[in-house]
């Protein structure tokens, strides 16, 4: 009798992989949405240790390059599609369940914040997307009944106005610093870019994503954003108005000024050093060398990674709604091919943190390195490691632990 149980226990074992190959990706779970995510999570990782040369389009040796920037940009679309799926898919969701929906998305929200710091807590080098990631959640609340055109429209506002609005105010203030700010407005991650992608995402999650019709029209949009907005950088970088890609991390704000280096005194056009206006005595002669007008068409025509600027809000979003499209049409026909990096993009926190956590463990903290090998055995062992967790025991731990998080959040109090 005691054999039973064991001898069930390991065929249902044996079985799980035949299982698993028959029915992971099937309705109503959307295998090109994985597939799009297992690339974003592995652009990451090449964008964080690969080495890749600067981008030319007749030489396939750096087309690599492309991992910069754009995987991030990937991987905050498909944020707001999962929003959208979580939140009831094409239909918009009945004012009855929202606030439990609203207090779900907080507590994933919270979640996942709480990760990106532990993340950060090991010291790589990494600009660590997932705190952000988790305000996201939180602030897209406000829009989770609204229709997709009303999405898209407030998607095309932020995409085209707050990164210049952003360069303006932070050239009319003078450059102002704060931990807020930096972390929302002027740091890695501007919130004008990522709001913008998330609510792109979310009207694409409402209108029926897993139809073919769909991810036939959302390839031919990513198409054409992706022409508009790198054509608009490559006027820029032609009229001298883009940021350049050193600096781009600082999304408009001069270094000169930021709280690490602010020192009593702003640069001139010659190099030299004044002392800094208290109050409105100096302030026309600060308000020329901040150069307002430059700013804001820098803030244009930005089209470099992570610069957070018009042109690359439009171009490299572009391009991820069309991989996102690709994804969804190629995971077709192409299911068997694709089942590995679909069951890694079912895991993407887990699959993220174990990436940041191999940095450490390789580097040390604080240890800088790029290796392409690396990034190649990061990607073999993710989706082997992810393939067979998700054979065996389904979702992700880091999913499972938000998933949790959420459902405690949500949960009425007992009496």
């Amino acid at each position: 009798m005691t054999g039973i149980p064991l001898y069930d226990h390991l065929v249902i074992t044996a079985l799980a992989p035949v299982r698993w190959f028959r029915d992971f990706g099937r309705p109503p779970r959307i295998l090109g949405l994985d597939v799009a995510r297992g690339l974003a999570i592995l652009g990451m990782a090449g964008a964080h240790i690969g080495e890749t040369e600067a981008f030319e389009w007749l030489d396939p040796t750096t087309w690599t390059d492309l991992v910069h920037g754009r995987s991030s940009i990937l991987f905050a679309l498909l944020a707001g599609v999962s929003i959208a799926l979580m939140t009831g898919r094409s239909v918009l969701p009945e004012r009855e369940r929202l606030p439990s929906i609203r207090l779900n998305l907080v507590g994933r929200g919270a979640v996942i914040f709480l990760i990106g710091l532990a993340l950060e807590m090991l010291n790589t080098p990494i600009a660590v997307i997932l705190t952000l990631y988790g305000i996201l959640y939180v602030a897209v609340i406000p829009f989770l009944r609204w229709h997709p055109w009303q999405l898209l429209l407030a998607a095309a506002v932020l995409a085209l106005i707050g990164p210049a609005l952003l360069a303006f105010l932070g050239a009319v203030m003078l450059q102002p610093f704060g931990t807020g700010i930096g972390f929302v407005l002027y740091g890695t991650y501007p919130i004008t870019v990522w709001l913008a992608l998330v609510l792109g995402g979310l009207a694409l999650g409402r209108m029926q994503v897993e139809r073919v019709r769909t991810a036939v029209i959302a390839l031919a949009i990513g198409v054409v954003l992706a022409v508009v907005g790198y054509g608009l950088g490559g006027i820029g970088q032609a009229a001298g108005f883009s940021t350049p890609a050193e600096d781009s991390s600082s999304s408009f704000v001069d270094s000169s000024f930021s709280e690490s280096s602010f020192d009593g005194s702003f640069p001139e056009s010659d190099g030299g050093a004044v002392s800094t206006p208290s109050g409105w005595e100096g302030y026309p002669q600060a308000l020329a060398a901040s150069d307002p007008l430059g700013a804001v068409l820098a803030a244009v025509f930005a089209v470099e990674p992570h610069s957070g600027g018009t042109a690359e809000v439009l171009g490299s979003g572009g391009f991820a709604l069309a991989v996102i499209a690709l994804c969804l049409l190629l995971s077709r026909p192409l299911r068997w091919v694709l089942l590995p990096l679909g069951a890694l993009g079912s895991m993407p926190l887990t699959a993220y943190s174990a990436h940041v956590l191999s940095i450490v463990l390789v580097g040390g903290p604080g240890g800088f390195f790029s290796s392409n090998a690396l990034w190649a055995a990061t990607a073999i062992g993710l989706l082997v490691a992810t393939t067979l967790w998700s054979m065996f025991f389904g979702r992700g731990p880091l999913e499972r632990l938000v998933g949790r998080g959420a459902a405690a959040m949500a949960a009425v109090p007992r009496r």
